[in-house]
């Protein structure tokens, strides 16, 4: 599974909106709106490069109130909950 992370600036009013439609695409598990240089932080799952690729560009990038998009590929996976389950081995 390849997990990215799409950055968005949006058009002011927007945020709302399109957080809601992103949610509806394939493959976009969570979204985020949030402070600083971006307005929204879409998480995203799928199985091959092709679909991120494909995902980004055509069903995000050109979505109509996203004014541009950088998008990060994630490597690992650290969580809270996975790191816990380290701590856990052997006990009962």
């Amino acid at each position: 599974m390849i997990t990215a992370i799409v950055l968005m600036t949006v058009e002011p009013g927007r945020v709302r909106t399109l957080a809601e439609e992103l949610l509806e695409i394939d493959g976009v598990t969570e979204c985020y709106s949030v402070a600083g240089p971006y307005d929204l932080v879409a998480i995203v799952r799928v199985r091959e490069h092709d679909q991120l690729s494909d995902l980004v560009t055509e069903r995000i990038a050109s979505h109509a109130g996203i004014t541009a998009t950088e998008t990060l590929i994630a490597f690992r996976s650290f969580a809270k909950r996975d790191l816990g389950m380290v701590w856990d081995i052997g006990a009962d």
